[in-house]
């Protein structure tokens, strides 16, 4: 057993030197173009919006094989899942249509009219309604959860471009890039309750729930707009580095991080809007991403072909992942830990991986004298055993066909770890 301890230990000592990683890539049709992602929670599957190839991949979330693809209209450019229903919507950019997926089936349930270049989306949970903002129809879509019929079309600014959800006001917020404004949406009604002024073109939303605030990125002023959740008031304004263009918020530190197209990444302090840091990172940051899990925070960087990982606790970065071509879109796995960037220019999709959370962040050895014993097993009918539980090495990495060696197990039935002697 003591050979045993010791590896445990060399393991836990690379895995926290290399804890982040690019675990495979996922091949898409030739010109996918994959544009968005999005994660169904019911069925572990992660969605592909594909500019090019008019269509939606849906991946497997257990094992990244892309299960089918979907037809969807011309130009899909944005995703949206309802966990009510058990949905995803597929924004069609140059179809002005909505393909509506079963999330089970992963059948096409109905194509739905909505206004001219539906680009972004957000979903109400409390009236189960799906927005969809129509960029050269100055209009906001209401989309029945249930149904999928339009219930209404609210008139906002003008060129929409980005909505968010307040969830504790029951609002959502429209920012208008062409009339430097957010229109507030009341979520019962479907009515404008007031349009706030914005910086120069409204580019990206995001909403603070622990103090009740939205923020809007300005592309064009260098700052965020900060909006009072309740009264609907604007609090002031961040400078933040230059065409601001995305966001996502940490809930843990109460943190709100907006990633800059000239460079950096602005972290923001969510009660007193201070500027906590400006973090360096890849060339043209054009997305981000926040996992829960592990408390860090994914930037995707366009023009620097990689992702850049940081610390939501000290907000320094933790390493650089190279990805492949343009990466511009994320979303997180939370059953398997895993972070999807869209790689716009080379078809495919990067699966990053985490040594350093949950159990791939390596199991704490315990005393010796309450050391457990290690599982073995011999032969194939042995290994057969390991189908239904996720295995790890002793680095941390998912193994999906064990050979000879000691690994760790966690049944998918079960938060328990153990170690097993794999020998063939």
């Amino acid at each position: 057993m003591r050979t045993v301890f010791v590896l445990l230990l060399v393991g836990c000592c690379l895995s926290a030197a290399s804890a982040q990683w690019l675990e495979t890539s996922i091949s898409l049709d030739p010109g996918a173009n994959p544009s968005a992602l999005c994660y169904n929670s019911q069925d572990n599957k992660v969605y592909s919006a594909n500019w090019g190839s008019a269509n939606v991949a849906v991946i497997d979330g257990a094992t990244n094989d892309v299960l089918t693809t979907v037809a969807a209209g011309s130009r899909p450019f944005a995703l949206c899942y309802n966990p009510t229903n058990n949905k995803i919507y597929c924004a069609n950019y140059l179809g002005g249509s909505v393909t509506v997926i079963d999330g089970a089936t992963n059948g096409v349930l109905a194509t739905v009219t909505v206004g001219d270049q539906p680009i972004a989306f957000c979903y109400n949970p409390v009236n189960n309604k799906i927005y969809c903002a129509n960029n050269q129809s100055a209009s906001v879509s209401v989309i029945d959860g249930a149904t999928n019929a339009v219930v209404a079309t609210v008139t906002v600014g003008g060129v929409p471009h980005a909505l968010c959800y307040n969830s504790v006001n029951n609002k959502t917020y429209s920012a208008n890039n062409q009339d430097t404004s957010v229109s507030v949406i009341d979520g019962a009604t479907d009515s404008v309750i007031v349009t706030a002024t914005a910086g120069d073109q409204p580019w990206a939303l995001c909403y603070n729930p622990t103090n009740n605030k939205v923020y809007c990125a300005n592309i064009n002023s260098s700052n965020v707009t900060v909006i009072d959740g309740a009264t609907n008031s604007v609090l002031g304004t961040v400078a933040v580095g230059g065409s601001p263009c995305a966001f996502c918020y940490n809930p843990q530190k109460n943190r709100v991080y907006c990633a800059n197209q000239a460079g950096g990444v602005t972290v923001i302090d969510g009660a007193t809007d201070a500027v906590l840091r400006t973090v360096t990172v890849g060339s043209f940051p054009v997305a981000l991403c926040y996992n829960p899990l592990n408390n860090k925070v994914y930037c995707a960087n366009y023009q620097g072909h990689s992702a850049t990982v940081i610390n939501g606790t000290t907000n320094l970065v933790l390493n650089t992942i190279m990805v492949e071509n343009q990466p511009t879109a994320f979303t997180h796995n939370p059953v398997e830990n895993r972070v999807y960037v869209a790689n716009y220019a080379s078809a495919s999709i990067s699966v990053l991986r985490d040594s350093m959370s949950g159990v791939e962040e390596s199991p704490q050895p315990q005393a010796p004298s309450h050391k457990p014993a290690a599982t073995v097993l011999s032969g194939a009918s042995g290994v057969e055993r390991l189908a239904s539980s996720v295995v790890f090495d002793a680095m941390g990495r998912r193994v999906v066909n064990p050979r000879s060696g000691i690994f760790f197990v966690r049944e998918r039935s079960a938060a328990a770890v153990r170690k097993v002697i794999v020998s063939r």
